[in-house]
């Protein structure tokens, strides 16, 4: 599990030194950072699985574009380097500096350092061969594995669709940003047992199965079908959510039931030790359906899971602090953190970043100004106290 993320002139963080649990929780306001965390541990995924020889950080690739270097270093400190470091729980450390020229599209390895918990340590610029970024394709196996195979979804993902693609799953091993492959997965590896964990008794331990009753509780009543195109690398996905009807198109179905589709097929399709990344697991989600979403990660990263995800819903919030008194997550597994934009942060003197302590009942500790907070400033308005 990685336990920190740290970046220096990464997007608008001059330093930031940023520690996970196996639920990671972001929020804050628009534009203060939340996506930049996940973006750069994309973009490191997306070069060792794309360019595994590359001596380059690959800004823009099939999972994310970034543009050009000005794009990615900090504008006000950094000029045309940056810097990504991650630890994990086995005490080992890993460090990169990338350079280039502003208007170039990716970045040089300036330095490639770390140590793992054997005691193996290296520290190389990027001159020599390097394999998934180091210099040894036994350095790190462990978090290149993780890094390569790493989900990430967007907020922006895949509405309803008449066909789905539905191709080879070594080319679809994951749901894709913005959901795209969902529906290949989980027809592909159908018959695939989820975690034992995870599973719904009296529900088959299959993919399949165990994604259907999964949605059954966001939407009650649904029934799934997914058929493959002949001659054709395509699927169609079928919707039914009541009993007395015949399965229908997804546009027929509720634009919500599509959005939440890949977040339940790329989390049952993990396994222990994967690394899940999702932006606004709520969208087009009811207000129950979110804070069940909170409670569904929440299971989901108590199986082994780590899921970061980046949220503006109270709602998911306190599907988490649910599952935390109930005892399916322990307090100390989750990290909250808020995030500020610089300018905010500079004018009150406060850190960019504050990250509340959740106890073992599901309390938080301090509440920042702006922390998930409108409801209750909306009804002071409303009762004249402000």
């Amino acid at each position: 599990m990685l336990t920190r993320i740290d970046l220096q002139y990464f997007k608008c963080f001059e330093r930031l030194k940023l520690p996970l649990r196996p639920l990671t929780l972001l929020s804050g306001a628009n534009a203060s950072g939340k996506s930049s965390v996940m973006q750069a541990l994309v973009l490191l995924h997306q070069t060792m699985r794309e360019h595994e020889w590359s001596s380059r950080l690959m800004l823009n690739g099939t999972t994310v574009r970034l543009g050009a270097v000005a794009d990615v270093v900090d504008q006000v400190y950094g000029r045309r380097d940056c810097g990504i470091a991650l630890l994990d729980d086995d005490a080992a450390r890993f460090h990169w500096e990338f350079e280039g020229e502003r208007d170039e599209m990716s970045m040089a390895v300036r330095r490639a350092a770390g140590e793992t918990d054997a005691g193996d340590g290296w520290d190389v610029d990027g001159s020599g061969p390097l394999h998934y970024l180091l210099p040894t394709p036994s350095s790190g196996q462990s978090l290149t594995g993780r890094l390569r195979g790493l989900t990430y979804l967007t907020a922006e993902r895949l509405g309803p669709r008449e066909l789905y693609v539905f191709d080879d799953p070594q080319l679809t091993p994951v749901v894709g940003p913005r959901g795209e492959y969902a529906v290949s997965v989980l027809h592909s590896g159908r018959d695939v047992h989820v975690l034992d964990t995870l599973e719904i008794d009296s529900v088959p331990p299959t993919r399949f199965r165990q994604v259907e009753a999964r949605m059954a509780r966001f939407f009650p009543g649904c029934v799934l079908t997914v058929e493959q195109v002949p001659r054709a690398n395509a699927a169609t996905l079928g919707i039914r959510i009541s009993a007395g009807t015949d399965f229908h198109r997804p546009v027929h179905s509720g634009f919500g039931l599509t959005q939440v589709l890949p977040v339940v097929v790329a989390a049952l399709s993990a396994n222990r030790n994967d690394l899940l990344l999702i932006e606004n697991p709520e969208v087009h989600l009811h207000p129950a359906g979110q804070a069940a979403m909170g409670e569904f990660l929440s299971e989901v990263a108590s199986a082994g899971v780590q899921v970061v995800l980046e949220t503006h819903s109270d709602h998911v919030l306190n599907g988490i602090r649910r599952a935390v008194k109930n005892r399916m997550l322990a307090g100390g597994d989750v990290a909250l953190h808020f995030f500020r934009p610089r300018l905010e942060d500079r004018a009150h003197g406060g850190p960019q970043v504050e990250s509340p302590i959740l106890d073992a009942d599901g309390n938080i500790d301090s509440w920042p100004d702006g922390f998930f907070d409108q409801f209750d400033r909306d009804m002071n308005y409303f009762a004249g106290w402000s």
